[in-house]
């Protein structure tokens, strides 16, 4: 007695898709839960916790932020794309590409925003760089992110030196009581290159001096300016990055539609798999479990005849 088995022919689910969008979407996974990670250590150091009202007193912007928010989206976009992919899940896939479809929007529009309203941008960005002078010694993260931007573009203040009068610290008042009254961070001082250990004393009084005496030992120009060269300087490049950023995810897009396009059709070609009690039943008990009518025989067996 010989037994032959008969599977679905047509439509079928592409490994090759499923696969690619699986490893494209794990290794965001795993960045945005190292990310988020990052950013709840970081809260925890700071013991931001454990009094969570503290989130709102800073009067800067916290760096934390940035990780937090870019690592949960992150996170959420992995899981909905890796999860949806290996499991032919059709609702996390639709998930995964309305929500990529969203920021992909948003990038867009606020490019084009920034291109129209170029001055109020500018002034924007005064008054980010402004708000967090004044908050500069009130959180070492923002601290550190200030002390970077001033080194990494050789400025100081988002116009100049003199922009750290707004600073209690800094404020060249006679009620200041400060030792770094009328001076300036570290950071906005000319490094001398035969100098191993950093002289985190180098901008005390600085701002008493004259405007060509300063030169010689401190930045300046201020850092909205220099921020704007620096971007003229390498327009080819942040272009190439966002660019690329774009492509990568119309390429997740395309993806997750396409799976979701195969799914479809194979649910269409054996609609008595997907919608049988016993299927129906088995789903239930196990929501995850990877679904593939192709794999599925029409009939259990055939006997032959003779």
């Amino acid at each position: 007695m010989s037994r032959k088995h008969r599977h679905f022919k047509g439509a079928e689910v592409s490994c090759c898709v499923k696969y690619v969008l699986f490893g494209f979407n794990i290794v965001f996974w795993l960045l945005g839960a190292a990310f988020l990670g990052i950013g709840l250590w970081a809260w925890a150091e700071k013991g931001v916790l454990s009094n969570l009202s503290s989130i709102t007193d800073l009067g800067g912007f916290d760096p934390v932020w940035l990780f937090i928010v870019v690592g949960g989206v992150m996170f959420i976009l992995g899981f909905a794309g890796c999860i949806g992919a290996l499991r032919e899940n059709t609702l996390l896939l639709k998930f995964f590409s309305v929500f990529l479809g969203l920021i992909f929007f948003l990038e867009l529009t606020a490019g084009i925003l920034a291109f129209v309203f170029k001055d109020w941008i500018k002034d924007q960005l005064n008054f980010f760089i402004n708000n967090n002078v004044k908050a500069y010694r009130d959180d070492i993260d923002l601290q550190n992110l200030i002390d970077f931007a001033q080194e990494y573009w050789s400025c100081c203040g988002a116009h100049g030196p003199d922009d750290w009068n707004m600073n209690i610290y800094f404020n060249c008042t006679d009620r200041n009581p400060s030792r770094e009254r009328c001076g300036v961070p570290f950071s906005c001082c000319i490094k001398d290159p035969a100098e191993d250990v950093i002289n985190t004393q180098c901008g005390y009084d600085v701002r008493q001096q004259m405007e060509l005496d300063r030169q010689k030992f401190i930045y300046t120009k201020g850092c909205v300016g220099q921020f704007e060269k620096w971007l003229q300087d390498n327009l080819i490049i942040v272009a190439g990055v966002f660019v690329g950023i774009a492509l990568l995810q119309i390429f997740g897009i395309c993806l997750a539609q396409n799976l979701v396009s195969d799914i479809r059709a194979v649910k269409a070609n054996c609609p008595a798999y997907f919608f049988s009690p016993s299927i129906i039943f088995f789903l239930s008990r196990n929501l995850f479990k990877a679904r593939s009518c192709t794999r599925t025989p029409e009939n259990s067996e055939i006997r032959s005849h003779g």
